[in-house]
């Protein structure tokens, strides 16, 4: 796997609408590791990939009433089987995090790469996932030096008290062991 044009080549693209342009193309200086689950605790269906393009039925299913209209993406989604699916180009600005800070810098995702694993945060990540996070993150590293090990966080350490994803489940020192 490597990226070309900004893109994970030999993987799906699904493309989404919700991106725009970053303020600095080339200030991409931060991974947030996400959670995604739809209906919450849900695996193995089509409807992260209808929400990121807007296509969410809210008839589908009773949750779906409140987030249907929400305009949001993640670059990636990394699926329970291991696989990925990319929405927005890696050097365009997907809307992830929301109000966010970290370092005292606020709009996380004018510089960020958002990575969705679809999980929630209190059921285990799979093997498949944590091996394709730490293959996707290595590329990543290698393609955009601004990037580094120091500075990959999970969502809820840029939104304190607004998120709690990756969430307990996520197992950092094991995810860190797989990079090395």
């Amino acid at each position: 796997m490597k990226i070309d044009q900004h893109r994970l080549i030999e993987i799906p693209q699904t493309p989404s609408q919700n991106f725009d342009d970053r303020p600095e193309p080339t200030d991409i200086s931060l991974l947030v590791i996400h959670c995604i689950s739809l209906p919450p605790g849900e695996f193995g269906n089509d409807y992260i990939d209808q929400l990121f393009c807007n296509q969410l039925n809210p008839d589908g299913h009773p949750y779906f009433k409140d987030i249907y209209q929400l305009k949001v993406s993640a670059h990636l989604l990394i699926k329970r089987d291991g696989s990925c699916v990319q929405y927005v180009p890696f050097d365009k600005r997907a809307w992830h995090a929301g109000k966010s800070a970290y370092q005292g810098r606020e709009r996380c995702n004018d510089f960020s790469i958002g990575i969705e694993l679809e999980g929630t945060e209190l059921i285990d990540y799979t093997d498949r996932q944590y091996a394709q996070l730490a293959t996707v993150t290595r590329i990543l590293l290698e393609a955009y030096p601004t990037l580094s090990t120091q500075r990959i966080v999970g969502h809820s350490d840029i939104a304190p008290g607004r998120k709690t994803d990756p969430g307990a489940s996520f197992d950092w020192q094991r995810f860190w062991g797989l990079l090395k």
